[in-house]
């Protein structure tokens, strides 16, 4: 398969085009393309600024992985991985 970027530390491995916010590697970033879950979870991401065409970076993940953080809008935020998987973006 080919990687999703170009960055090193990337570890997905899937559609070069979108995958998931919790996919991405320590490093990588993308815009924002679309928010789904349920619309409690929708909304709440929405308000967080998860908004179509936003630009979201991943700084880095709790040493067992969750939650992660996040550099979006100019703060940074963390997420469970659960609630990330609901975040698909485009790579840039």
């Amino acid at each position: 398969m080919q990687k999703a970027c170009d960055f090193a530390a990337c570890n997905h491995c899937g559609s070069p085009d979108t995958c998931r916010l919790n996919e991405l590697g320590i490093g990588c970033r993308g815009s924002v393309f679309a928010v789904g879950g349920d619309p409690d979870v929708r909304r709440r991401l929405l308000e967080m600024g998860f908004c179509n065409g936003a630009s979201v970076e991943v700084i880095r993940r709790a040493p067992l992985g969750d939650p992660i953080e996040f550099r979006l809008r100019g703060y940074h935020l963390s997420l469970r991985e659960e609630q990330a998987r609901h975040v698909e973006i485009v790579r840039s």
